[in-house]
């Protein structure tokens, strides 16, 4: 029996996630250390949306409140990680609490994770206005730079500033010098 066989069997000739019964194939669920990869069975549209993260769409994967409980440990891992990629919507949140993984499975979901929408850090300005790679901002206060006789003057703009893993930090070019800067005591310009 071919492996495609073997697992139209196991899920009933279902998608083992959406529960589509047309355009059936084997899909490998990157593995951890030490375990091979494991094959589930997709339909197309589970394919594809797994193949391009961005265009994931939160009312298809609502399925997984069902797939989730499959005692096929891949599937278990591949709900997973699609419920932690979806965590910024509240369906998934509780989903996702529900969830129970051994050890050995949650170490495998976590190695090949997809990106969560919300786990790049949001920057914010003194006024709550969203900042992002490139932007100008200006300086509201004087500012010592530490380490430097610089001082940013009231109102100097910072021109392509960059975004640090901390959401409290940009990095921006003053007098010629690359300062990082606390988000508190800068406004988005424009």
């Amino acid at each position: 029996m071919s492996s495609k066989q073997q697992l139209m069997e196991r899920s009933g000739s279902k998608c083992e996630l959406c529960a589509a019964d047309s355009g059936l194939e084997p899909y490998g669920v990157p593995a951890s250390e030490g375990r091979g990869d494991a094959d589930i069975l997709l339909c197309e549209t589970c394919r594809s949306q797994l193949d391009n993260p961005a265009d994931l769409d939160g009312a298809h994967w609502r399925c997984l409140s069902d797939s989730m409980w499959s005692p096929v440990p891949a599937v278990q891992v591949m709900a997973w990680r699609l419920l932690k990629r979806l965590s910024g919507e509240t369906w998934a949140q509780d989903l996702l609490d529900m969830l129970y993984l051994d050890e050995d499975q949650l170490a495998w979901a976590q190695a090949g994770a997809l990106p969560a929408e919300g786990d790049s850090p949001v920057h914010r300005d003194c006024n709550g206005v969203q900042l992002q790679a490139g932007d100008t901002v200006t300086v509201i206060k004087d500012l010592d730079v530490k380490g430097t006789s610089i001082v940013a003057k009231r109102g100097t703009a910072v021109r392509g500033i960059s975004l640090t893993d901390n959401p409290e930090h940009i990095e921006g070019r003053v007098e010629g010098q690359r300062i990082v800067i606390l988000t508190k005591f800068v406004k988005k310009s424009g």
